[in-house]
């Protein structure tokens, strides 16, 4: 469902048995609009072009143009974090134009011992810069968070009491010691998380209107607008010659793997796609009637879709794509996908089929994706360039989830 529970509950039908999911049709990934059949690696690019529209579009929303890519400044250098194994920098990068610009703090691992430049996993968290360690001198988050009763955040301020709740889900020394950075932001400095927080964001610094502004049936909302921040992100990586720029994994978890699938399909400077648990909206299959709907996220986070998505919230077989067609859009990079048994709400297995079915465009670029529409075990990796795995376990990012996408970033980073 996400980070927290739905912020209206109400009743929607919703379906979690696997026998009562009805026939659903796909579009296919391989036909374009006026009927044209993809049959060659060089007409790829031109239904690929078609696809992003229509996400645009339909789904996701337009990022305007003419917003500001200037390079951040480094606030802080540490070479003796977590006890001398990494290099840890603080960089702040502004995300709009003004004498106040909306700025997403980048706060960035890298391994102390490294003699060359190293590849890196870059994803936005949920509750702060603060949360993912517990080093003490990491400025708390600024502006609206969520509220933590385990952590004892309430009137959505951050505490220290909320320092490194989030560790877990950022096994940060695990990851140096395989070789790899890390490069994570709050995603409430690009926008807060709930209907009206773009007007503290990024949204609102860029609308003419201001706090009257009224959003356009395809304008952006917060999804984009968190994959655009992601995009800023690995503009200022690449700058930094200690990182290499040519391997950049995005990743994140729930909503978060959402956006990271929309800014993978977008950028195609990242590296490697990672989607933890990312479900409606992210890898599931739309048109498969299994956990959340495409009305019941409308419903309950209307703020992270445009608002021509909401015409299909009744009528999801007329949305003219479906999420295998996102995935499809990171290729032919590599793209891996995950899933938790007790995470029904997310639909595992219409995560894994969304990955299938955008293999036949990996095998058409001359990659090999999934081996087969069948469900896999519990806690094995399939498939090559499109990968994936389902663990026991509920909704989270965790060790287990790392370690299986630092073996993928070893097959393909390395």
């Amino acid at each position: 469902m996400g980070a927290w529970a739905a912020q209206t509950p109400m009743a929607v039908p919703i379906n979690e048995v696997e026998s009562a999911v009805p026939h659903y049709t796909l579009p296919e990934a391989l036909t374009r609009q006026n009927g044209q059949r993809i049959t060659s690696p060089q007409q790829w690019p031109r239904r690929r072009a078609e696809l992003v529209s229509l996400f645009e579009e339909h789904v996701y929303g337009r990022i305007p143009a003419g917003l500001p890519r200037q390079p951040g400044w480094i606030v802080e250098t540490r070479k003796d974090a977590l006890g001398g194994k990494a290099i840890r920098q603080r960089i702040q990068i502004p995300l709009s134009k003004g004498p106040h610009p909306i700025l997403l703090d980048l706060l960035v691992y890298r391994p102390a011992a490294a003699t060359k430049p190293v590849p890196i996993f870059l994803g936005l968290n949920f509750d702060g810069n603060h949360t993912v360690t517990a080093e003490t001198d990491i400025p708390l988050a600024r502006g609206w968070v969520a509220n933590r009763p385990r952590s004892g955040v309430t009137n959505h301020v951050a505490n220290e009491g909320s320092r490194g709740s989030d560790a877990a889900a950022w096994p940060i020394e695990r990851i140096l010691e395989r070789g790899y950075g890390l490069a994570t932001a709050y995603y409430g400095d690009a926008e807060a998380d709930f209907d009206g927080g773009w007007k503290q964001g990024l949204r609102g610094a860029a609308a003419a209107g201001g706090p009257e502004h009224r959003f356009q049936p395809g304008d952006w909302g917060a999804i984009a607008t968190w994959s655009w921040a992601l995009s800023r992100a690995l503009d200022q990586l690449q700058l930094d010659p200690a990182v290499d720029g040519r391997k950049v994994a995005v990743l994140g978890h729930s909503r978060l793997g959402k956006t990271a699938l929309w800014a993978g399909a977008r950028d195609t400077r990242f590296a490697l796609v990672i989607a933890n648990e990312s479900g409606e909206g992210g890898a599931a299959l739309a048109r498969r009637f299994f956990g959340e709907t495409t009305l019941r996220i409308n419903t309950s986070f209307p703020h992270w879709f445009n608002g021509r998505f909401k015409d299909y919230s009744h009528r999801v077989t007329d949305l003219p794509v479906d999420q295998h067609e996102l995935v499809a859009l990171v290729a032919p990079r590599p793209v891996y996908i995950a899933s938790a048994e007790e995470d029904r709400w997310a639909d595992p297995k219409g995560e894994y089929l969304s990955g299938w079915h955008a293999s036949e465009v990996y095998r058409l670029l001359g990659k090999d994706g999934l081996p087969g529409p069948d469900y896999p075990a519990l806690n094995v990796s399939v498939g090559e360039s499109v990968g994936y795995h389902v663990r026991p376990g509920a909704h989270a990012l965790t060790a287990v989830d790392w370690e299986f996408y630092l073996q993928f970033a070893d097959r393909h980073l390395r």
